[in-house]
């Protein structure tokens, strides 16, 4: 005979709701920890800490590290190169881009105000002393970490340091006044690209050998492309930015046109790079980026 319709109730409809739930709660505390858009709130201190250290951006940094080791033609898997190689990641990742997410949500306080306003600074779960205190502590154990490798690397110039200063002074002239690079458009996004890419390439190259004019370059034409990193960042952040006057390229020039320049910057560093290394004799590895 014919079956009758099985018809869901309330009780299983509640079920799946409570389902749906726990999972969308489970995501926005994954969130909350990587320091993504849309995290769930907490009161845990260091929760919070690690929130503003934004763990999700860490990855781009610490893979640099890697080609930087691996471009310089001597990295071998021995315990000496492994500890170094995790030494200068931890460097590069936890701690330098830690500070520099946590001094950029510092002076950014008031376009998270508009743009975002659970976060840890304007939601007032972290206050200002506790704020500073973990901007020095990530910033000064950073430049440890870089004395630390010139010295079991034995170099004669502190190459590793130099480079370390010099990506502390860049991310915070990015985000403080009176520079802010990050609202003057072009110089924010090849700022911001050029740390994310070229930095922790150099360092990485720097540990396990010696930085090359050729390598230099390329790192540097690859920035180029990391304007398109940086300009996606910015369109989350385009009601605050105008509001408060600040000329992101999103802002400058409208979604539609910034969306083309975030693409072609990427497309056209990439074509550029592969004509370099043809020009160079490199056939292979131009043929593989086309």
């Amino acid at each position: 005979g014919a079956r009758a319709p099985v018809c869901a109730t309330s009780d299983d409809e509640n079920i799946k709701a409570d389902n749906t739930a726990g999972v969308s709660e489970k995501g926005a505390q994954v969130r909350q920890l990587l320091g993504l858009k849309g995290a769930s709130e907490t009161d845990d201190i260091w929760k919070i800490r690690l929130q503003l250290t934004k763990p999700g951006t860490w990855v781009p940094l610490i893979w640099g590290v890697m080609c930087g080791a691996a471009a310089s033609g001597h990295y071998e898997w021995n315990i000496d190169n492994i500890g170094k190689a995790l030494l200068c990641m931890t460097m590069s990742g936890p701690f330098l881009t830690g500070y520099t997410q946590t001094i950029n949500d510092w002076y950014d306080r008031d376009i998270d105000a508009i743009n975002e306003p659970y976060r840890p600074i304007p939601s007032g779960a972290i206050s200002e002393n506790e704020v500073k205190a973990q901007i020095a502590v990530l910033l000064i154990g950073g430049w440890l970490c870089a004395i630390q490798l010139d010295r079991w690397c034995e170099h004669d110039f502190p190459i590793v340091t130099l480079l370390t200063l010099f990506g502390s002074w860049v991310s915070y002239i990015y985000s403080a006044p009176p520079l802010k690079l990050k609202a003057e458009g072009w110089k924010g996004c090849y700022a911001l690209g050029s740390s994310y890419i070229a930095l922790p390439w150099w360092a990485g190259m720097a540990v396990f050998g010696e930085l090359t004019p050729d390598v230099m370059f390329l790192t540097v034409l690859y920035s180029i492309a990391g304007l398109g990193i940086a300009i996606v960042n910015d369109f989350k952040s385009m009601e605050g930015d105008r509001k408060l006057g600040l000329q992101s390229l999103p802002v400058a020039f409208g979604v539609e046109k910034a969306k083309w320049i975030c693409v072609s910057s990427i497309d056209i560093t990439q074509l550029f790079v592969a004509f370099y290394l043809r020009a160079i004799g490199e056939d292979f590895y131009s043929n593989v980026l086309f």
